[in-house]
């Protein structure tokens, strides 16, 4: 009996996104899957309903596509219960928020559904094809320098022109993971003077090798920054007064500042300041990518663009989904590689391993299984 696999349209507000192209559709088809998708589901994403068919999908209205699934594929989990007639123990693979939205995992554990945690990937080197968090940030990243640029009044490059020369803007980004090292990348790319911090020191050959200057608190004890699996964690107290020092000084004579911090399971560490802010030249531009998780900028605000001090603070909502047709062409061959990984030809079906099933898996039996959430 075939295994089925159901693409569902996105229900949160906002969400431009689709966890399934053509390409993946073809690929599960190839495994021996039978894949259904919800009509419109690729709509926002620049994916019309007859693409999903010629690619081999049946496309159907919500119920009828999920009837009987077996794996249900979404950007962000939808409500439990809008998945009536999947089979009892169906897997959702999706991102879940289970730490900023603990009640909707409860509900699948409830509804009897398999809930698999896409952000919850392990950082190691065979999961790094399926790790959503990864693939998206790169996009934001890019996405945050451009949302700078459109808010910026003046240009990125040096110019020199029979009028006089145009100063090269200088952009700093606050935390260098795989956002921060895109935003870096795009930012030279247009010909700005680059500077980048980060709490883990490691990030400072990265930072350099992008041909960016790397601004960093040298000699003081107590960095905690080199988390586990590649995320930074909190620093000291001592750490924190040197690193505000320096950002102080630094920050007032830059034009254009990108946040990225984040910490798993946490409020986004705060970066700026008001007073901060209030240093920098008026027409100065903030991009706060933490925006949804709290900010990394005081006074920012998710979903406008607010003015302080003169200075224009960019906290731009799920930013990933504001370039989807690429962001979802990644997702969802995260997706694929996730599930191809594990295929079994003989089940003709995806066997987890432990190390991965565990590290993602919320909700199994009717429980809440993920260590994480216990």
């Amino acid at each position: 009996m075939q295994l089925k696999i159901v693409i569902v349209k996105e229900l949160a507000a906002g969400e431009r996104r689709v966890a399934g192209t053509p390409e993946t559709v073809k690929k599960f088809i190839a495994l021996g899957a039978e894949v259904a998708v919800e009509a419109g589901a690729g709509v926002t994403a620049s994916i019309g309903d007859e693409a999903y068919a010629a690619a081999g999908a049946t496309v159907a209205d919500r119920a009828t596509a999920v009837a009987g699934a077996d794996i249900v594929l979404a950007v962000q989990a939808p409500p439990a219960d809008t998945l009536t007639g999947a089979k009892p123990g169906a897997w959702i693979a999706a991102s879940f928020n289970p730490f900023g939205d603990r009640a909707r995992v409860d509900t699948y554990a409830s509804a009897g559904l398999e809930a698999l945690a896409m952000e919850f990937m392990p950082r190691i080197t065979r999961a790094q094809s399926m790790d959503i968090l990864s693939s998206q940030s790169n996009v934001s990243g890019y996405k945050a320098v451009l949302d700078a640029a459109a808010e910026y009044d003046r240009v990125f490059p040096m110019m020199m022109t029979a009028a006089g020369t145009v100063s090269a803007a200088r952009v700093f980004v606050m935390g260098v993971g795989v956002a921060g090292l895109q935003a870096i990348a795009t930012a030279r790319r247009l010909g700005a003077q680059v500077s980048a911090t980060d709490v883990r020191s490691a990030t400072k050959e990265q930072i350099e090798s992008l041909g960016a200057k790397a601004v960093f608190v040298e000699n003081v004890k107590g960095i905690e920054g080199e988390g586990s699996g590649g995320y930074a964690t909190e620093m000291s107290d001592e750490y924190k007064a040197a690193q505000a020092e320096l950002v102080s000084s630094h920050i007032a004579k830059q034009d254009i500042v990108i946040t990225t911090a984040l910490i798993p399971g946490r409020p986004a560490p705060r970066l700026i300041s008001d007073a901060q802010i209030a240093s920098m030249k008026p027409g100065s531009v903030i991009v706060d990518l933490a925006v949804e998780a709290g900010g990394n900028v005081e006074g920012a605000v998710a979903g406008e663009v607010v003015v302080k001090h003169g200075v224009k603070i960019v906290g731009n909502r799920n930013v990933p989904s504001r370039v989807a047709a690429d962001t979802s062409a990644l997702f969802s061959r995260n997706l694929y590689n996730f599930l191809s990984a594990f295929w079994d030809k003989e089940k003709n079906a995806p066997v987890l391993d432990e190390e991965i099933g565990n590290a993602i898996r919320l909700t199994q039996g009717g429980k809440v299984v993920n260590e994480r959430l216990l």
